[in-house]
């Protein structure tokens, strides 16, 4: 089945960097496209970016544009989201999900879904 797994969340301070990633299994990674979505408490799941299947072409949501970067490796079946200039605002749980769409930027866009890793960014 298919499995998504996120890594790399942790605690940074505002202004600080960090990388998240996503491993991906049973599906053909190099046929979907990955997004990153975010949760923070007590507010709904919101899109962050997306990668083309190929990794050619990104979308960035305004508020992390010029500060967040996605990309992926089709031979390493991961999606990673680099972070930086980080605020507080930014501090949620992120998930990664895959989908063949590849236009989606609503949660019931995509079929896939990972757990989630926490990032928390303190002031």
């Amino acid at each position: 089945q298919v499995q998504l797994v996120e890594s790399g969340g942790g605690l940074v301070q505002a202004g600080g960097s960090l990388r998240v990633s996503c491993a991906a299994s049973g599906l053909t990674f190099s046929r979907y496209t990955m997004a990153w979505f975010r949760q923070a408490p007590t507010k709904e799941r919101e899109f962050v970016a997306r990668i083309s299947s190929s990794g050619g072409f990104t979308y960035y949501a305004d508020s992390v544009k010029g500060r967040f970067i996605i990309s992926r490796d089709n031979v390493k079946n991961t999606v990673y989201l680099q972070m930086s200039s980080l605020k507080p605002e930014d501090t949620a749980v992120y998930y990664c999900a895959a989908d063949r769409s590849p236009f989606g930027k609503d949660v019931a866009d995509y079929a896939y879904w990972g757990q989630g890793t926490q990032v928390t960014v303190s002031s």
